[in-house]
């Protein structure tokens, strides 16, 4: 794709989502498609945080992926078993480790719905992916470049990694381009990870980037307080960001 730095189309912080459910490969997907034409053998996997498809903005923002020209699906990771929305506000006792200990959100659960949604998408004449993590999502974009499923990789505030293995796993096995959005206060990615992964990554051959997003804190790239101008302004260029990676490297 030719690549226009300057004519990204931002990011949407409410509305209406403009995409459609679809089920691929047995799996219900959130669907957005460009309304203009776009390469019918490229795809945007958008894999969500532990919030899912019942998060707005996961929908918006595949909503604006579209009209940057990208097909986005972002698949339903939880069979409908998402973490509630309201589960980390003040005075909410959700119990999330109790919820991973259904044994339902485990990689060996996870990974298959996502397989069973890119074999039905490669069946159909796909032929790249790119795909963009959040949190929860992050993890399972790093399995598909280890796994050489996919072209072009993103993640923003990636939690689940094992640091420095997953890291060094990654530089010496994978080949998808790797764009990190990181944050100042995030435990499951703390900055000495970042860190260290700008030190694995050096030189890494099919390109690495990491943003870094100062005062920030995890989940700001999807539920970030957007009434701070500081995160309202971190949200956009994070997913400029990650337009610009890929229009560079799909």
């Amino acid at each position: 794709m030719s690549f226009c730095k300057d004519c990204v189309k931002g990011v949407t912080h409410e509305g209406t989502p403009e995409g459609k459910i679809e089920t691929i490969g047995g799996v219900e997907c959130y669907v957005a498609t460009p309304t203009v034409d776009y390469p019918k053998d490229k795809v945007v996997l958008y894999l969500t945080d532990v919030f899912g498809l019942n998060l707005v903005n996961n929908k918006l923002l595949s909503d604006d992926f579209a009209k940057n020209g990208f097909k986005v699906i972002t698949p339903d990771l939880f069979n409908k078993d998402t973490v509630p929305l309201d589960a980390f506000n003040p005075g909410v006792n959700f119990d999330l480790m109790a919820w991973f200990g259904k044994g339902q959100h485990d990689q060996a659960h996870t990974r298959p719905i996502i397989d069973k949604v890119i074999s039905a998408l490669k069946a159909d004449g796909v032929t790249s992916i790119g795909a963009t993590g959040y949190c929860f999502g992050g993890r399972y974009v790093f399995d598909l470049a280890f796994d050489g499923v996919i072209s072009v990789a993103v993640t923003a505030h990636p939690s689940m990694l094992q640091v420095p293995a997953d890291l060094e796993k990654y530089a010496s096995t994978a080949k998808a381009p790797l764009l990190i959005n990181g944050c100042e206060m995030d435990d499951m990615f703390p900055v000495a990870a970042q860190e260290k992964a700008d030190e694995i990554f050096k030189g890494f051959a099919p390109g690495y980037k990491r943003e870094y997003f100062a005062g920030c804190h995890h989940g700001f790239a999807t539920r970030g307080d957007l009434t701070d101008p500081k995160v309202n302004a971190a949200k956009e260029d994070a997913f400029k960001a990650t337009v610009e990676w890929f229009i560079k490297y799909m």
